[in-house]
């Protein structure tokens, strides 16, 4: 049997949880020889406390298991595509018997982008490693879009150039910023390696909007709109078994009640790692294209560092006494640095695949990979072409890292917005 058809059960999603039912049909994966990366749960709705009978314009809810979006802390919401014209019924369509809530409109919905733009400047989770890592990349790309033009500038308009520009302006903000990348870097791997294991549904199915808005004194994550109803999906921020939930430390999962199999299923598990054991590593993480994907990408970053110590002013000596050094030293970095880019993009692509052949264009973390697998195009382009003295070709060496910055610099801008839209609704 492919390994990408099934579950290790040692981290199969809601083992303990009863209300949620995996569809066999529904587990697959891009690769046949990796782990899964995406599910199907069913989830059974339940019926009013008049045991009134829920008629057919209630939509069958469905929870989206992903491999991305479970390391992330996001739980995805599957409305069919059959109800949602149902669900777009006002109080004078229907009777109050046959009327249904509202759900949260689809993530894609041109009022909930706009409402994720606005999260993004005034929403700042700082105990949530997944912002830590998307906003470390985006400051990050920030400071190399600014070293390409220290290093590319020059070069298309000599008369803007100011003294030692390419090396103290270039220099100082290729330090930075791989050192920026470095520390985000490490930051994915301890993500990836305190994904939680037990999954979590993150939305709560109520019976009535008045209990709903009434519970515990809290409101929707997002405004319900529609006709008051029976059923309705909201994001069940109380219970969620991620770290990204606690605002006290960075990888610790959140303290208080939930259900009992599941409560001692965390008790027993230890709360974050620095690193996975030898057995679970042989057995889950070497197999599971997210770690591999974040392995690339710290391999990838510390190697990139030496170029970016390097580049610092005065570290290595001029080129023309030294060339050899500097090929070594400088630009082999970037080469090989670059290429573990490359291969951690092409990984953050195919996770988010359900065939490695099929893109997987509705899905933000797909869109991701592919900005960070231009970037790093990019960044390998600059090192491959900085082994020439032509200067034809040191002028394409510096406008690779331009438009590999810039395209990073989209990727990480689109990495910030998935971090803060933890409950995305998707029309199945």
């Amino acid at each position: 049997m492919p390994r990408n058809t099934h579950f290790n059960p040692r981290h199969e999603p809601f083992a303990t949880d009863s209300k949620l039912q995996l569809q066999p049909h529904e587990t697959t994966g891009p690769l046949s020889f990796l782990n899964p990366t995406r599910a199907r749960f069913r989830h059974a709705l339940k019926k009013d406390q008049d045991h009134s009978p829920v008629d057919s314009t209630t939509p069958h809810l469905t929870f989206q298991w992903r491999s991305r979006d479970n390391r992330k802390g996001r739980h995805a919401l599957v409305i069919p595509g059959s109800s949602s014209s149902s669900l777009r019924r006002t109080k004078q369509d229907v009777s109050p018997t046959q009327a249904v809530a509202g759900l949260p409109p689809p993530t894609n919905h041109p009022k909930q982008v706009l409402l994720g733009l606005k999260r993004m400047v005034t929403y700042y989770p700082y105990w949530d490693i997944s912002y830590l890592v998307a906003a470390l990349f985006l400051w990050g790309s920030v400071i190399w879009v600014l070293n390409a033009f220290f290093a590319w500038l020059p070069l298309v308009r000599p008369s803007s150039e100011f003294p030692r520009e390419v090396e103290y302006g270039g220099g100082i903000t290729a330090f930075i910023g791989a050192t920026v990348f470095e520390v985000g870097s490490v930051l994915l791997m301890l993500e990836a390696v305190n994904e939680n294991r037990a999954g979590c549904f993150g939305w709560a199915v109520h019976d009535a909007v008045e209990e709903l808005e009434h519970h515990r004194g809290r409101k929707p994550y997002r405004q319900i709109n529609g006709a008051p109803g029976k059923v309705i999906g909201e994001p069940e921020k109380a219970c969620l078994q991620h770290h990204h939930a606690n605002r006290d430390s960075l990888l610790a999962r959140p303290e208080g009640p939930g259900p009992g199999p599941e409560q001692q299923q965390r008790d027993s598990q230890r709360d974050w790692t620095w690193w996975p054991t030898l057995y679970e590593l042989r057995t889950h993480y070497l197999h599971d294209t997210g770690f591999l994907a974040c392995l690339s990408q710290l391999v990838g970053a510390t190697i990139f560092w030496i170029s970016g110590f390097t580049a610092l002013p005065g570290v290595l000596p001029a080129s023309t006494t030294s060339p050899g050094l500097l090929k070594g030293l400088f630009w082999t970095p970037q080469v090989v640095g670059g290429a573990g880019f490359i291969i951690s993009g092409t990984l953050f692509m195919l996770e988010t695949q359900s065939a490695w052949w099929r893109p997987a264009w509705g899905l933000l973390g797909w869109h991701i990979g592919f900005w960070n697998l231009v970037g790093g195009i990019g960044f390998t382009l600059c090192g491959a072409l900085g082994y020439s003295s032509a200067s034809a070709v040191l002028y394409e060496s510096a406008l690779a890292t331009f438009w590999g910055s810039w395209a990073f610099l989209i990727g990480s801008g689109l990495q910030l917005f998935e971090s803060l839209d933890k409950f995305p609704v998707e029309v199945g």
